[in-house]
Order: C-alpha cells, then sequence, then structure tokens
C-alpha cells in the first residue's frame, strides 16, 4: 500500500464518527434521490410505451347519432390538424348481468369490427376478437370480471340478447369498456335509443391541452353544436395513469434536496474540522514529503471513503422501498416487473458522490495550502478568540457557574455552532414538514370517509359466492320507513339518506359512481373545494379527478346514462374526495329518474344520522336497532373509517425518511461536540480539578448546545412549514386533488411553540454521548493533554 493509501486508511479508522455522519447523510440523501427519480421515470415510462405501441388516441369524441349522421361524423377526419383518424363506430351504454347475483353496471359497449387500426389499436391479452353477433370482447379493466366462456345477458332489451365473452383486451385510453362486430349493435340499442358514434383522433401536434383543444374545435366544426356528447384527451388518460406514482414524487425530491443539503453541510463540516484539529500532523506530513495535492488528496478520500459506503446502502435502500409503490403499477399496461433503471443508479451515485468530493476538496484545500513551519508551529489546534464579551457578560447572569460557561461556548467558536446549527435547521425543519403532512393525510382521509354522522344505519353485507355477490332472498328495506323511524326516535337532530347507483358518462369508460342524497347533506362531511353544494335537483357535485377524466369545469353540463334513461346534471361546485379514483357524481335524488332500478341497477342505501347535545350515540344506535330489526337494517355508532393503503405508504415512508434526517443531525451534532470537547479537554481537566463535578461536567456540556439548538428549532420550523405550503399541494396535483386551505392550514401555535423545541432535543441527543464521555475523563489524563 502507498504512503499515501496508509494515510487514507488511518484517518478514516481514527474518526469512525465523522465517518457514521457522512455515510448517513450520504445514504440518506441517496435513497431519497433514487426513489424520487425512479417513480418520476416509472409513473410516465409504461403509459408512453404503450401509447406508442398501440397508436393511442390523442383524442376521442363520442356524436349523438340522433343529432348528427355517420356522413358528418365521418368527414372530421378531414379535418385541419388530423394525422390519422378511426371510425365511426357506433356506441351504446348498456346494463347487462354477468350470472345470477352479479352486480349489473353500465358499461359503453362499442361496434368495431377488428382491434387493429390506424388510431387505437387495441390489445388483445387473452382470447380472441369477436367475429360474429353473439360475441364480446370485455376490457381488462371493465366493471365485469373479463373471463373468456363467461356469458353476458341484457335483460333490458328486446329478446334479452345474451353474449358470450371471446376475448379480453385492453385500449390504452380507455375508450369503450368491451367491444362486439358491427352487426350486433342493433340488438343492443333500446328501442327509440340512437346511441352514438365514436372517433379516435391522432393530431399532428397534441403535447398541449392548448393544442388538444385546437384540436377538438376543428373536429367538431362539421357536425352540429349540440351533437357531441363526451370527449376524452390523452393528455387526461396519462395524467390518471401516472397518479399513483405522482403523488410521492414531490415529497421525495423534497426529502431528496434535503437530504443533499443535509450531506453538503455534514461534508464540509467534518473535512474543516478535520484540518483545523490536525493541523500539526498536516504539518508533519508535509515534512516527510507530501505534497499539497497528496494532502488535499487524502482528506478528500477520509471523505469518500465513508460516502461510498453509506451510496452503497443508499441505493439498496431505494431500491427496497421502489417496490411497495411500484407493484400497483405493473399489472396496468402488461408490463414487466418495474424496477429501478440502471442509468438512474449510475446517475444519484454520480451525482453524490460528486457533491461529497467537491465538497470535501473546498474545505481541505486550506490543508493544501498551509506552508509547513506555520503548521508546526500552530501545534494541534488554534485557540478560540471569540466569545470573551459573551463570557464576561454570562459571568454576570444569575445562573450556575457550569451552566454560564457552556452557554458562551458557540460564541467561541461561531463557525462550528453554524454548522451544527445548519444540521439542526434542516433536522427541525423535517419533524416540521413530516408532522403537518401526517395532519393533512389525516383530514384527507377525514374529508374522504364524509364520518360526520354520529349514527350510521346501513343494510347488511350480501353472502359472497363463487362468481360474486349473492342475491338477496329478503326485500330491501323501504328508504321512507326506515327514514320515518329515524324522524320518530328522540335524540335525533337532522339525517340525510345516501344512495349510491352506478352510471356511465358519455364519452369515458368504465364506471361512475353517482350518489343521490334525500335531505340535506351538507352537514356530512362533505368539505368544499370550490363552489357550493347542491340546492335543487339537477345540480351535482363532483371530485377534482371527474372533472380532470372528463375535461369538464364548474358550469357545465355531463350526461349520465345507464339509469335507464339519461340524466343531464350541471355542476355548481368541487368536493374534496378520493374515492373510485374521484369518478364520483353528488346529487339530489329527485335529479335521477323515479325508478333507477328499472335500469337493473343495484342501488345501496344508508341513512346518516346527526344526533342532539349530550344523546349518547351508542345507545341512541341499540335503542334505534330495536326498532329498525323488522326492516333489515342496522344502525351502528360512528361513520366510515376506513384506512388507506397510500396514506400508510406515505406516513411509513416520511416517517423513516424523517428519522434518518434527525439521525444524521443529531449525528452531525454529536460530530461537532466531540471536536469541541476533545479540543478543550485540557480546560476540562482544569474545572474538575478546580471543583467541577462529573454532573456539572455533563450539564456544561449540554448547555454549550442549548442556544444553538433554540437557534435551529426557531428557524427550522419556518422552513418546515414552508415546505409543507410547497410539496403538499403538488402532491394533491399529483393525486389529482385539489386541496383548500382547511386541509392544509394544520400548524396551530401550540405545535409550533412544540416544534420548536424539537431543534433543542436534536441537539441534547447528539451531544448526550460526548457529554459523558467528558464527565467519565479522569482530572490527571486530561491535565496532561497537550
Amino acid at each position: 500500500m502507498s504512503a499515501l493509501g496508509r494515510v487514507v486508511r488511518s484517518g478514516v479508522g481514527r474518526r469512525r464518527v465523522p465517518g457514521v455522519v457522512i455515510g448517513l447523510a450520504a445514504m440518506m440523501a441517496v435513497a431519497a434521490s433514487l426513489l424520487g427519480g425512479t417513480l418520476l421515470v416509472a409513473s410516465s415510462a409504461p403509459f408512453d410505451d404503450a401509447f406508442a405501441r398501440q397508436r393511442g388516441a390523442h383524442l376521442s369524441v363520442r356524436f349523438d347519432a340522433g343529432r348528427s349522421d355517420a356522413g358528418q361524423v365521418s368527414a372530421s377526419a378531414r379535418a385541419r390538424g388530423v394525422a390519422a383518424a378511426e371510425g365511426p363506430f357506433r356506441t351504446v351504454t348498456v346494463v347487462p348481468h354477468a350470472g345470477e347475483g352479479t352486480p349489473a353496471w353500465p358499461m359503453t359497449v362499442a361496434g368495431r369490427a377488428r382491434p387493429d387500426g390506424a388510431v387505437d389499436a387495441v390489445t388483445l391479452t387473452d382470447g380472441r376478437w369477436a367475429a360474429r353477433p353473439g360475441e364480446v370482447v370485455l376490457s381488462a379493466g371493465s366493471a365485469v370480471l373479463p373471463t373468456p366462456g363467461k356469458r353476458l345477458v341484457f335483460p333490458g332489451l328486446p329478446g334479452e340478447p345474451e353474449l358470450e365473452v371471446v376475448g379480453v383486451a385492453r385500449s390504452v385510453t380507455g375508450t369503450a369498456d368491451a367491444w362486439v362486430v358491427p352487426s350486433q349493435m342493433a340488438a343492443l340499442t333500446a328501442p327509440g335509443g340512437a346511441g352514438g358514434y365514436q372517433m379516435h383522433y391522432r393530431f399532428t401536434e397534441a403535447g398541449t391541452a392548448a393544442r388538444i383543444t385546437a384540436g377538438r374545435q376543428a373536429v367538431t366544426a362539421a357536425v352540429p353544436p349540440d351533437a357531441v356528447t363526451g370527449e376524452q384527451s390523452w393528455l387526461t388518460v396519462k395524467e390518471s395513469a401516472e397518479r399513483d406514482t405522482a403523488l410521492y414524487v414531490p415529497f421525495l425530491l423534497a426529502f431528496g434536496v434535503l437530504g443533499l443539503v443535509m450531506s453538503v453541510l455534514v461534508v464540509g463540516n467534518v473535512v474543516a474540522a478535520t484540518v483545523g484539529t490536525a493541523t500539526r500532523r498536516i504539518g508533519i506530513l508535509k515534512a516527510v514529503g507530501f505534497t499539497p495535492a497528496q494532502v488535499v488528496r487524502a482528506h478528500v478520500a477520509q471523505a469518500l471513503v465513508p460516502a461510498a459506503a453509506g451510496t452503497a446502502l443508499g441505493v439498496v435502500t431505494g431500491h427496497l422501498l421502489a417496490v411497495p409503490v411500484l407493484a400497483g403499477t405493473e399489472e396496468v399496461y402488461g408490463s414487466t416487473s418495474l424496477a429501478v433503471t440502471p442509468w438512474i443508479d449510475a446517475v444519484v451515485v454520480a451525482g453524490a458522490l460528486g457533491l461529497v468530493a467537491a465538497t470535501a476538496w473546498a474545505s481541505a484545500w486550506r490543508a493544501g495550502r498551509l506552508r509547513t513551519v506555520d503548521a508546526l508551529a500552530v501545534g494541534r489546534a488554534a485557540r478560540p478568540r471569540h466569545g470573551r464579551r459573551a463570557a464576561r457578560l454570562a459571568g454576570r447572569l444569575p445562573l450556575p457557574r457550569a451552566i454560564g460557561l457552556g452557554l458562551v461556548r458557540p460564541f467561541a467558536r461561531p463557525g462550528r455552532a453554524l454548522a451544527m446549527g445548519t444540521a439542526i435547521v434542516f433536522g427541525a425543519a423535517a419533524v416540521t414538514f413530516t408532522v403537518g403532512l401526517g395532519a393533512t393525510l389525516g383530514k384527507v382521509m377525514e374529508a374522504k370517509a364524509h364520518d360526520a354522522a354520529d349514527v350510521t344505519v346501513e343494510p347488511p353485507p350480501p353472502e359472497l359466492g363463487p362468481h360474486g355477490p349473492l342475491p338477496r332472498t329478503e326485500a330491501a328495506a323501504d328508504p321512507a320507513e326506515v327514514a320515518a323511524v329515524i324522524d320518530a326516535r328522540p335524540g335525533t337532530t337532522a339525517h340525510y339518506s345516501r344512495t349510491t347507483v352506478r352510471a356511465a358518462v358519455a364519452g369515458t369508460a368504465g364506471i361512475t359512481e353517482v350518489v343521490a342524497f334525500t335531505g340535506d347533506a351538507s352537514w356530512g362531511g362533505y368539505t368544499m373545494v370550490e363552489g357550493r353544494w347542491i340546492a335543487r335537483p339537477g345540480e351535482a357535485v363532483v371530485p377534482a379527478g371527474f372533472l380532470g377524466a372528463t375535461g369538464t369545469r364548474i358550469g357545465d353540463t355531463v350526461t349520465l346514462d345507464g339509469l335507464g334513461e339519461a340524466v343531464r346534471v350541471r355542476i355548481v361546485g368541487e368536493v374534496l374526495d378520493t374515492r373510485n379514483d374521484g369518478m364520483e357524481v353528488l346529487t339530489d335524488a329527485a335529479t335521477l329518474p323515479a325508478a333507477p332500478s328499472s335500469a337493473a341497477v343495484p342501488a345501496d342505501t344508508t341513512h346518516h344520522i346527526a344526533v342532539g347535545p349530550g344523546t349518547d350515540a351508542a345507545a341512541y344506535a341499540a335503542a334505534l336497532n330495536e326498532q329498525l330489526e323488522p326492516l333489515g337494517v342496522t344502525a351502528r355508532a360512528g361513520g366510515d373509517d376506513r384506512e388507506s393503503s397510500m396514506v400508510l405508504t406515505l406516513n411509513a415512508l416520511s416517517a423513516t425518511l424523517t428519522l434518518m434526517l434527525v439521525a444524521v443531525a443529531a449525528l452531525g451534532v454529536l460530530n461537532g461536540v466531540v471536536l469541541d470537547t476533545r479540543e478543550r479537554v485540557r480546560e476540562i481537566g482544569i474545572h474538575k480539578a478546580l471543583g467541577m463535578t462529573p454532573r456539572q461536567t455533563v450539564a456544561m456540556v449540554l448547555a454549550s448546545i442549548c442556544v444553538t439548538g433554540l437557534a435551529g428549532g426557531a428557524l427550522g420550523v419556518p422552513l418546515g412549514v414552508t415546505l409543507h405550503g410547497l410539496v403538499v399541494p403538488a402532491m394533491g396535483r399529483g393525486a389529482g386533488l385539489n386541496l383548500p386551505e382547511s386541509v392544509t392550514d394544520v400548524y396551530l401555535a401550540p405545535h409550533l411553540l412544540a416544534l420548536g423545541l424539537g431543534g433543542l432535543v436534536i441537539a441534547v441527543l447528539g451531544a448526550l454521548l460526548p457529554a459523558g464521555w467528558a464527565a467519565r475523563t479522569r482530572t490527571a489524563v486530561a491535565l496532561r493533554t497537550e
């Protein structure tokens, strides 16, 4: 081994604490950066690959066949800016039965002779394409379990046609729930119903929402203005596809940036302190022939060795943390198992080690410039020249002498105190951000659960059979009878009923839940983001997910199919709700047809009750059950308390990364206090010789970090609040949510005060070990130390 290698190995072995600090900081920064970069790439890569492979439609438009004809719709393919088009395909919304007891939900069926085409080439994943009437191909994302051989019956249509599932396919932009041959469409169209036409377009330029809007205006110019009943942009589908992983990206990038900043601070502080405390050793190395460049390289290498170990652990940790987050993305497009791509590994590793090397080089440059004579003359370390005025002021304070000696220490070493304080600032900021994130997620879950009711009345859950829920043998309870019992019960102050049915929105595939209220539900825990609550029939409020998927906004009107007759509702507000990917429409029960069950759509009705002050909810529910038992429904105290796996994952990730940041901050304090204690070990010996007890020694060392800890906490809390205000709304947008101030404004004055003291806690935790070492040091040993 070369002389330089022996110096590096000796330095790494002597400085274990600084090495652990550098390694842990590098590990945390690499793990968070690697995970954030992976999710950023993985969130779009599967969709982009599938979209290119299947020649996905930039825009799909559905036209009303009663207001336009096939010639007009077909002519839209020649509009300016259209690069390719497919269609028109006949479409219809139908309600199938997929076997006894299986829920019948609306589905959009398109008549298509073949799966391939210039636009929206549908990929078969199982079975074959429909070749004759009586056959159907289901979408892989269909609400009906897509199994070849299953038979679908349509009891609401003349002759009750029956179709056999012969294949399963996937459209990258979800243009339909099922496909049949064009000749089958007549049997699936209800008498008097016109159905619709569907066209798929690819434009020469479609990278922004503005270009998609321009393309839509061009292709719809040839048809009557009221002929368009729905549309779907590829940008909307892409955003929805990326939603699961895009949620994590701002959060992880924030922790990655915090980790990188702390790595720079820690490495710079450690190397600078090493140079400051090893001045005589540097002089000896130069005296025996080491060049300035070799001295700098030695100190850089001593920082790179633990950083490389931490980087390796960070890569492993990042890969392991990516597994649960990416698991849900693998099946969406039939892609192979997703993992961290090698180039992300290379970029993150090279960036982290390069940053460490550059920081260490900048801090070690002073060692290379030291003259040999000056280094040998200075000795072990220069004595501080600051803090004398602070020491005189502390001497006048009514404090124990040991505490006063400790409080003035940051003023004697302001540079070292600044470095430790900065680490505490970022540690306190991470804790503040994580506490705020947890509180915001809790409020989001409250809004999702809508659990403001004191008592909930619901029907018994259906029994499950081999092919799905079994049909109920008993008749469903009459909601009006249940409501009458609730109103007559003493202690009831307010109540409303909630009926959920399934419908299809013109222009989009998949199921939309329609929630119909009887009574005033505005008190039921529904958090409004914008607009107002429903006030009359024909109005609706919807979540942000619905607005994004349908390309609508407040004031627009949408058509709901599959409810026995088409229902048009006007959107008057946006509500915070994450269920069913935001595909919900909340409206008044009078908006829906008088008997939506005529369309064979199952309806589940629950009743939500607010009890009066002083009324025990559990006792109220028990008494109410005695009256409800003949009706076959049950009352229970409380609302919906279901937890979300996404929230659990976010909380676990944030807690893990925060603990790592706090550990780095505490170790940064530990390193600084160790250097400070070793530097003044002779001074500590003098204090002990004059009568200072071990307990007073511990108090002195801990007091030396109190001012720094309090200042770091005071600065870290506003930084954490600011970070929360920037990152959490970005996370909401990534999840397709617009978060109102009532959800993001989570910090109260007592909480901020407690979080501010967190900086002091981090500082004390980091200083405990050096304080114990100083207390245990024997007086004679300390006095002999130079």
